[in-house]
């Protein structure tokens, strides 16, 4: 490689470490929410796979980024899902909200004697192959957004994977890098959502704002252009994205800190 390029690619590679780790938290936030309802035993157990998935989908996606981005269809199947799973659970959400226990322990996955009570076969599986589509949408917004990204980087000359090497190589290393910081939040969300169940909304809102942006996304495809095509990636878009996503995050919090305080004056 060419010397004068390895400043350019390095920040490059700095930028996309930050916006996949973003993009990673949103991944742990739903994996978390997602698995909550499993006894802590399964939770591990679902948290590792769906943190498995996301790191082959990731993979699969950065193979396939070529398809993924001509074919404007399986964005917007990425979209449906996200959007279909976000209205489902924060109706789900709403209706339970009155009825839902707010001490954060997880006493209610273990009989009298201290036992550990397991999800069944079928609600444990089925835990998992939603978590699986989430990584899914989450993967093709990844790649998306890191392609978006990588393009504007010279060419080193090499293809590999359908793009240049050097392209290619920024891309790889931003995903490792984003399923890496996952492993840890997912972690953390899960305890963070124990601690704060009101959280649980704002993180399916922000689900559904994701997957607003892959409307977005489909929208300014050069195969249908209701929007412009380059307002995915305009200063505009990203600053309307990233403050909306900071205020759900902030209500969420508010609200639940709230509930919690009215739940300990009773």
């Amino acid at each position: 490689m060419d010397p004068s390029l390895i400043l350019p690619y390095l920040w490059v590679l700095v930028v996309l470490v930050f916006l996949e780790g973003l993009l990673a938290a949103d991944n742990a936030v739903v994996m978390a929410v997602m698995v909550k309802h499993l006894p802590p035993e399964q939770r591990k157990k679902a948290l590792f796979y769906g943190l498995l998935g996301a790191f082959v989908f990731r993979f699969i996606s950065l193979f396939l980024i070529s398809i993924i981005a001509h074919f404007w269809w399986i964005q917007a199947l990425g979209a449906i899902y996200l959007l279909y799973m976000s209205i489902r659970n924060l109706i789900s959400f709403f209706k339970e909200k009155d009825h839902q226990d707010q001490d954060g322990t997880d006493d209610h996955h273990f009989d009298e004697e201290g036992t550990e009570i397991h999800a069944s076969p079928k609600t444990f599986w089925a835990t998992v192959l939603k978590v699986e589509f989430a990584d899914i949408a989450f993967a093709i917004d990844s790649m998306l957004a890191a392609l978006a990204i990588a393009v504007t980087l010279p060419a080193v000359g090499i293809h590999f994977g359908g793009m240049d090497l050097g392209q290619f190589a920024v891309m790889f290393l931003g995903g490792m890098f984003g399923v890496i910081i996952m492993r840890f939040a997912a972690t953390w969300f899960v305890n963070l959502l124990n601690k704060y169940p009101g959280l649980e909304g704002a993180a399916f809102a922000i689900v559904g704002w994701v997957g607003i942006k892959l409307v977005v996304m489909v929208l300014a495809h050069p195969d249908i252009l209701i929007l412009p095509e380059h307002f995915p990636h305009s200063v505009l878009w990203q600053s309307i994205f990233w403050t909306v996503m900071i205020v759900l995050v902030v209500i969420g919090w508010l609200t639940s800190v709230r509930n919690n305080k009215k739940e300990e004056k009773k």
